[in-house]
């Protein structure tokens, strides 16, 4: 067993190792201006033929090409005519630079030992060297939040630019939530390639009065002086308002309950998971609750659920008012995260309202709107060209990618592999 363990790991050191990584862009030089393309502007807005300019990391045209007049010689223009323009997309609670090789424990950083973390900081522990990186920026994931596991209370997430040289220039939005994994109604007795049992959590009570308890006695610190309390220090943003508080939960039950506890302490709320998010869509909408939802493309998680029904929800709760995002989970999944959008799609979601779950809602639900998540004047140049349908896995081709205005390199290990292999066959 543990010369098996040593191969795994060797193969994960090589596979590490086989791919150069790519220099971070340098700052935009020269204004560009994007014309010609069908622009997606993640606000619910579409425009056929597009004009698109940036200047110094920010957009200061987004306009109608057939309405306007511009002095082209202060350009370096890109001809996108036929092609397809969008707003970065953001992936959502994903460990994207926290894992590296899921069975190579020594590249794994995303999780602390102890049960009550919230002074852990997912953003001191992004790697952003990854090799996962650049295979998730060819699909137009350009901005992640990374967030930390386990445990009752995690710790806290960050905004992330996915073209960095270290963590500190990476981060966009450092801290901005505290993520509280809410107790389950049930457990299951097995595993993923075993099953097991369903059985009822005898000890939920116990375990939401511990949360409870944690919460006043980290309320009550906010107003004394005395030693520190690392803890009860990272807590004070979610009670001033400064931190969201993302409660991981999937059941209507435990939504709802947690819901109502945040509530007392005035907390800004995001549901994580939400698989059952669409039997109580109303009250969601009704607390201004968001959801971050579990991925798209999975089964159901009740037996007497439509087998469908993860496609359909996404819809229902757009219908019903509720503000979502899509979410993939992991860390290399990222890559087709774009996807889960898709399949929306194809289940009664508006297209524009399922590019606006990968963009402008996500960026409401992380607090970055104002810089990020949409095509509008004045806010960052992050943006990338699709030959087609992004959403679409058959015609998703990402030609150039920009994040703040940079040029990006969008090559990856697995392009590099398959420009290897096709010299073999002689092409």
């Amino acid at each position: 067993m543990k010369s098996f363990i040593i191969t795994i790991q060797l193969i994960g050191l090589t596979f590490l190792m086989g791919f150069a990584q790519q220099t971070p862009a340098p700052p935009q030089a020269k204004p560009i201006l994007i014309l010609g393309a069908k622009a997606h502007l993640g606000n619910g807005q579409v425009i056929e033929n597009s004009a698109i300019g940036f200047e110094n990391g920010k957009l200061t045209v987004v306009s109608d090409a057939t309405s306007i007049r511009i002095d082209r010689t202060a350009y370096d223009i890109i001809d996108a005519t036929g092609k397809e323009v969008y707003p970065g997309f953001i992936g959502t609670n994903t460990r994207l630079g926290l894992v590296e090789i899921d069975a190579v424990r020594s590249t794994n950083d995303y999780r602390e030992v102890g049960y009550m973390n919230p002074n852990v900081r997912a953003i001191i522990a992004y790697n952003t060297d990854s090799k996962v990186t650049p295979t998730v920026r060819s699909n137009g994931v350009l901005m992640a939040q990374i967030t930390p596991s386990g445990g009752r209370i995690s710790g806290s997430s960050s905004v992330v630019s996915l073209d960095a040289w270290n963590w500190e220039d990476a981060s966009y939005a450092a801290d901005i939530g505290i993520h509280l994994n809410w107790p389950r109604l049930f457990r299951f007795t097995g595993w993923w390639a075993e099953p097991g049992e369903i059985k009822k959590n005898d000890k939920y009570d116990e375990q939401v009065r511990a949360i409870k308890d944690f919460f006043a006695e980290a309320k009550a610190y906010q107003d004394q002086k005395g030693p520190k309390n690392l803890k009860f220090e990272a807590m004070r943003g979610v009670f001033d308002g400064n931190k969201t508080l993302f409660i991981h939960t999937n059941d209507a039950k435990t939504m709802t309950e947690a819901i109502l506890f945040a509530e007392m302490y005035k907390a800004k709320i995001v549901i994580v998971g939400g698989r059952d998010a669409w039997m109580i869509a109303d009250f969601l909408r009704d607390h201004k609750v968001g959801v971050i939802l579990r991925q798209t493309q999975s089964l159901p998680g009740r037996e007497d659920s439509d087998i469908d029904q993860p496609f359909k929800t996404p819809a229902q709760l757009h219908a019903a008012g509720v503000t979502f995002a899509f979410n993939i989970g992991g860390a290399w999944e990222q890559r087709n995260l774009p996807f889960q959008a898709g399949q929306a799609v194809g289940f009664g979601l508006d297209y524009e309202a399922a590019v606006s779950g990968l963009t402008l809602n996500t960026a409401k639900i992380l607090g970055v709107d104002a810089t990020l998540g949409s095509l509008e004047v004045g806010k960052d140049a992050t943006l990338f060209i699709s030959e087609g349908d992004a959403l679409d896995m058959r015609t998703c081709k990402i030609e150039r990618a920009f994040i703040q205005g940079r040029d990006i390199d969008l090559d990856n290990k697995q392009k590099a592999l398959y420009r290897k292999f096709k010299t073999k066959l002689g092409q």
